[in-house]
């Protein structure tokens, strides 16, 4: 940066070095897609940890509290935090499970349903916003490439297929 007197106080080169750090970059660009999120689904009354319960929750089979809280890696305080949030929406109801009166069984409304499917749609285009300047090979690869970073023991080669891209 340039300041008046002409004087440089070196951040384009920070800025430099900063560019090429894997975490730095992660961030950014996860925070770049957080506020796409944000405009995209803002119309729909909910964020995008309430629209992954919803989707969630859209499966084939009804889940308790607790596989959902599973399923999207958070505690159950969290999970009961969410599910209220929801269900004052009315988006979601509960219900006690009629094999075990333990568990509580968490099933979208038909308002819910109708939420996730269009505020999903709004995700989704707000996603191929954040991929534009992305080719769309290039934009697939990063998503398989970050899947393969996630969880590295549901792509086995990908490993193989990194270090070779390497010269390893």
């Amino acid at each position: 940066m340039t300041h008046d007197d002409g004087s440089d106080d070196g951040s384009g080169d920070r800025s430099a070095v900063l560019a090429t750090r894997l975490g730095y970059l992660l961030k950014h660009a996860q925070l770049r897609l957080a506020e796409e999120s944000v405009r995209a689904l803002a119309p729909f009354g909910v964020d995008g940890r309430e629209l992954a319960v919803l989707a969630v929750l859209a499966g084939d089979r009804p889940l308790s509290q607790a596989e959902a809280a599973a399923v999207l890696g958070v505690d159950r305080t969290t999970m009961v935090a969410l599910v209220d949030t929801l269900e004052g929406k009315r988006f979601v109801e509960r219900r006690r499970s009629d094999r075990d009166r333990r568990r509580n069984i968490v099933e979208l409304t038909p308002e819910g349903r109708d939420r996730f499917r269009d505020a999903e749609r709004a995700r989704l285009e707000g996603e191929r916003r954040f991929l534009a300047p992305l080719s769309g090979p290039d934009a697939d690869h990063l998503i398989r490439s970050l899947r393969a970073l996630v969880d590295p023991g549901e792509h086995g080669g990908a490993e193989q297929d990194a270090s070779a891209g390497r010269g390893e």
